[in-house]
């Protein structure tokens, strides 16, 4: 069809809408007009749809200077006169970084910052029965007082998540705090016998005098009502967010208790004028406790949970950051598939379909500001200044309003691989973590540090460290002293691992196991999976390291990095960037993780091996692993503690057939197989 007729479709529906009906949500993505702000020929740009970025090529072409400036995205949209009498908003889920939002012409508004929602009133800009034309100037420059300030990451320019048309009655549920749903789900109390709940509403009045509305909130579980409330408020005039509070209380509630069982309340609030519904906004509710101890780690409603987590940037092959649900639907499934039970959404606050996703499989997350320092390049991630200040205070509390209900984030991010020379971020980071604990008192905050001492280390309530013995210099048992020292000096202090990683090119392989050097071209996959072993080895040794993070899930772009098989990419992830190959490292994680039986051959993609033989390394969770090679059986054995067998072959001229079979289960019959084929080197 058309874009025109599904355009006139579209205007005829919201034309015959009725004024009385309640909240309305049009998503706006297709048919918007997008051209760079040097291109000022009144002919120049092109028709795109949303997402969208326009450093899907430079940028992940290795190109370090990928266009970072202004592009202009248009848009007509139809008002019909039936929406007179109502409200209209424009929510934009994100767009990097800066964006100047026009109405026919006139400027509505700014806003500051690449990863949180941010919605415009244009109820009095508009010209109804007509056409309006949106206008939406976004800006991905480097600018001093806007967080981030430098990153080893793209920072990709675009309305590159969702635009949405919201309609509402004069008096509704307050898009415009923050651009938070306007629900706040405020747990106390929690634990298996009862829980309460303060439902923190927001409200905003459009008319000229105060309005009277009754409010009614309800949770469900399943389709029985677990708990009810009800209040009336008058909402003072012209009010953008004056708030109240329902209380709810449960009886004997269904806990939201992780993996195991993530079971989600909906929580139904509406507004009600003389008895008739006039808005209504449901939020998904997970009921849950939780603490993190010194000794032992993470516990979820009292019992010890081991956090096995990954690190993820939001980015995927050909779109980079304009990401799609098909996108995060891939990107979570293969999360799942390893056995990952946590996830660091790094470096910034990601999309909360995403977010979601977590939430309805029990996962619990890390959810961070784009506060970020330079790691092991040039320039600072603070100034000492007040734009930039405001900026980062504003950005905590949008990430925090927006993303309150998620049960699955147990951790409010601060800060990553910040230094005290020069301006000293120490106060600030105070202010920022006051400020966290102000907005939300429920959740722990946190600070992935690349500091070994420092004030930085003393603020947040939970301190990780971003660590890479092994593959930045130094080897993985320095890792092991590290922690043990840390922890030996500051016994009370709740430490764990934000980042770890190696990098691997599933082109690079050796047989022999030598550390390469980080910032050159050969970056082989064998080294990675020894990394990986060695680190898990000692990581899962020591249960008072509340959490580990991966570095990273996928392959990712850095247009300024010159290493591995190509320029442009970070390729520390466990499966690559187009999320087609799943490098050993990913199975040997999943060998511990996943209980799914399973079997995999190691070095597979390293079909030349030394005709004096060679090592076969197999990871599986079965209860033994056969090897057998060219039909006949070379051994037979239990995996070890990691879920790792090693067998020694002897290869002939030729090609061998290699192959793994792990039987499961206590004389079961059930088996899974994995095979190869190697050949000896002339």
């Amino acid at each position: 069809m058309k874009p025109q007729i599904l355009l006139t479709l579209l205007f005829c529906a919201l034309a015959g809408m009725s004024a009385s009906a309640q909240r309305e949500t049009f998503n706006i993505n297709n048919d918007w007009h997008f051209r760079f702000s040097h291109e000022v020929r009144t002919d120049s740009g092109r028709r795109v749809d949303l997402p969208h970025t326009w450093n899907a090529a430079d940028a992940l072409a290795g190109k370090p200077d990928y266009k970072r400036g202004i592009g202009n995205y248009t848009k007509q949209i139809f008002v019909p006169e039936s929406w007179r009498e109502r409200r209209i908003f424009v929510r934009f889920q994100g767009a990097g970084n800066v964006a100047d939002v026009f109405i026919n012409g006139k400027h509505l508004g700014e806003h500051r910052g690449g990863y949180e929602a941010f919605v415009f009133e244009i109820t009095d800009r508009v010209r109804y029965g007509k056409r309006n034309s949106l206008l939406v100037r976004v800006n991905n420059a480097e600018q001093l007082d806007l967080m981030p300030l430098v990153g080893d990451f793209n920072f990709y320019g675009g309305l590159y998540r969702d635009v949405e048309l919201l309609i509402t009655d004069k008096t509704c549920i307050s898009p415009l705090d923050y651009a938070s749903p306007g629900v706040y789900l405020i747990q106390r109390n929690v634990s298996e016998k009862a829980a309460d709940v303060d439902v923190k509403i927001a409200l905003s009045n459009g008319n000229a005098s105060e309005e009277e509305v009754e409010i009614s909130v309800e949770a469900f579980g399943g389709n029985a009502r677990a708990a009810a409330g009800k209040t009336v408020f008058r909402v003072p005039a012209k009010t953008d967010a004056a708030y109240v509070s329902v209380p709810l209380h449960f009886e004997n509630p269904r806990l939201w208790n992780g993996t195991a069982d993530p079971f989600l309340y909906e929580v139904v609030v509406k507004i009600l004028k003389n008895g008739v519904p006039a808005d209504e906004v449901r939020q998904a509710l997970g009921l849950r406790y939780f603490h993190v101890d010194s000794e032992k780690g993470f516990f979820l409603n009292g019992k010890h949970v081991a956090l096995r987590g990954v690190c993820r940037h939001q980015e995927s092959a050909l779109v980079g950051n304009a990401l799609s649900k098909r996108h995060h639907d891939e990107d979570f499934r293969l999360m799942r598939e390893m056995g990952a039970n946590a996830v660091r959404l790094s470096h910034y606050p990601q999309d909360p379909y995403f977010i979601g996703l977590l939430d309805k499989a029990g996962f619990v997350a890390w959810s961070e500001i784009p506060f970020v320092g330079p790691g092991g390049y040039a320039d600072k991630g603070f100034v000492d200044s007040e734009r930039f200040k405001a900026n980062g205070k504003r950005q905590l509390t949008e990430m925090i309003r927006q993303l309150y209900n998620h049960p699955s984030i147990c951790f409010w991010g601060l800060f990553n691989e910040l230094n005290e020379s020069g301006d000293n971020p120490v106060a600030y980071v105070r202010e920022l973590n006051d400020l966290a604990h102000r907005e939300d008192p429920t959740r722990l905050t946190v600070a992935a540090s690349n500091q070994n001492s420092g004030a930085l280390n003393n603020i947040t309530d939970l301190i990780a460290w971003n660590r890479y013995d092994g593959w930045y210099g130094s080897k993985p048992g320095t890792l092991a002293e590290f922690l043990d020292r840390t922890h030996a000096a500051r016994p009370k202090a709740r430490i764990g691992i934000s980042e770890y990683g190696a990098g691997a090119s599933i082109y690079h392989q050796q047989e022999t196991l030598k550390q390469p050097a980080p910032g050159g071209r050969w970056h082989p996959e064998n080294w990675q999976t020894y990394y990986h072993i060695e680190n898990w080895r000692l990581l899962s040794a020591r249960p008072f390291v509340w959490g580990t993070f991966i570095w990273n899930m996928f392959d990712f772009g850095a247009a300024h990095r010159t290493e591995g098989d190509r320029a442009g990419f970070n390729d520390k992830g466990l499966v690559t960037f187009d999320r087609k190959v799943r490098k050993d490292a990913f199975y040997f994680y999943k060998a511990n993780w996943n209980p799914e039986p399973m079997v995999r051959i190691a070095g597979k993609r390293a079909e030349t091996r030394s005709k004096n033989g060679t090592t076969v390394e197999v990871f599986s969770n079965c209860d033994e692993v056969t090897l057998i090679q060219d039909g006949k059986i070379v051994g037979s054995q239990k995996p070890d503690s990691l879920k790792i067998c090693r067998f020694k072959i002897a290869l002939g001229s030729g090609e061998s057939t290699i192959e793994a079979v792990g039987r499961c289960g206590n004389g079961s019959e059930e088996t899974v197989r994995d095979s190869c084929r190697l050949r000896a080197a002339p």
